[in-house]
């Protein structure tokens, strides 16, 4: 096996969650599960989950983030200096609200001691010599972003007055983080990453801003925070970044194309390589791929994780060829756009479904590439 990361045929990481796993985490919230019987349950779903990702021909194994309610929200409490919150409300996606969770500074952000360095030695145990395991979390600038919503930015503020602290903070957090989790053996790391898919949807950009910030001035701003914490990265270390416009049951946040953006995250982001979302014309074309650099690939999210019905090949194998003009061909890779779950609710499909996107995710790529 090549074990160059990314894979020809790839996937982004989150999967639906079982029914031991939501009664587990539902009997633990209701203070009827000790954490330990949780995590009991986790593991033993998390390995039947590693073993359908094997048995389904992938290289990458993840544990599905089913420790998880949130794709984003889980990671963020983990770091010391913050804390679990709820707001009045949740964020506003196309015709429906998310869950209301969300974080608060409680002193100075650092990164020592990550719960999900432990979570990531679990699924390390399951490597052989045709896997490599992968560990997803958000990227600092979607800590930033979180950290700014309307309802947080006082209390931000009470504990950190000057931005360029909190840059300055959340970058050695994270530094610290990838640290340790290469140190417990990781080789796969992936920065999710919401924050550009708000740059591009220009009402949502207008209503955010409300005229008070230039365009250009935030993009740096994110841009900055993202390569702080990847500074001093080894080598052998592989880093990537999926970015899309939001995955809350089967709905989205965002619409627009990555054009925009591409100056600044495709450009001047030090990442290994891009998971993009192209799986509908939210996503606009693949012009912007022009900026990517020669040393970095791309792996393109052609097929939705969003809807059950399956694409036809040849229509995803003649978008390839479209993406090809711009970055070559044994630059790019193919996976779903996103997750399955990027939250505990999951997306509105059944396991049958997820597992036969992944499916027709391979026998592309094979038809493709010819890899297997």
């Amino acid at each position: 096996m090549n074990k160059t990361i990314p894979f020809r045929f790839d996937y982004v990481g989150s999967f639906l969650r079982p029914s031991a796993i939501k009664n587990a985490r539902a009997l633990y919230k209701a203070n009827k599960l000790s954490k330990e019987e949780l995590n009991v349950v986790e593991n033993e779903e998390i390995a039947k989950l590693i073993q359908k990702q094997k048995n389904a021909g992938f290289h990458v194994i993840t544990d599905g983030e089913y420790r998880r309610a949130y794709w984003h929200l889980d990671f963020f409490w983990g770091l010391n200096g913050i804390e679990e919150t709820e707001l009045s409300h949740g964020y506003f996606f196309h015709g429906e609200e998310t869950a209301k969770g969300s974080i608060k500074v409680t002193g100075k952000i650092t990164g020592e001691n990550h719960p999900f360095v432990q979570y990531f030695k679990y699924v390390k145990e399951f490597e052989d010599e045709n896997t490599v395991a992968k560990q997803t979390f958000p990227a600092p600038a979607q800590l930033l972003a979180e950290l700014f919503r309307k309802d947080n930015i006082e209390n931000t503020k009470s504990f950190y007055p000057d931005i360029n602290v909190l840059i300055d903070d959340i970058g050695a957090a994270y530094r610290t983080v990838i640290r340790e989790l290469y140190e417990a053996g990781c080789r796969n790391i992936q920065l999710d990453d919401c924050t550009w898919g708000m740059f591009v949807d220009e009402k949502y950009w207008a209503n955010r801003q409300n005229g008070n910030v230039s365009f250009e001035d935030e993009a740096n701003k994110y841009l900055k925070v993202n390569n702080l914490a990847l500074e001093g990265k080894p080598a052998d270390l592989t880093i990537t970044t999926h970015v899309c416009r939001g995955n809350y049951h089967s709905t989205y946040a965002c619409t627009g194309p990555y054009d925009k953006i591409a100056p600044f995250l495709f450009a001047k982001e030090n990442v290994d390589a891009f998971y993009l979302e192209f799986d509908d014309e939210r996503s606009g074309g693949f012009e912007s791929l022009k900026y990517i650099p020669k040393d970095k690939k791309v792996i393109l999210g052609l097929i939705t994780s969003k809807r059950a019905e399956l694409e036809d090949k040849e229509f995803i194998k003649k978008r390839i060829a479209e993406a090809s003009k711009y970055v070559d061909l044994d630059r790019l890779n193919l996976s779903p756009q996103c997750g399955f779950a990027s939250c505990e609710i999951g997306n509105k499909l059944t396991e049958d479904d997820q597992w036969a996107k992944l499916k027709l995710v391979k026998e592309i790529a094979g038809e493709v590439w010819g890899m297997n």
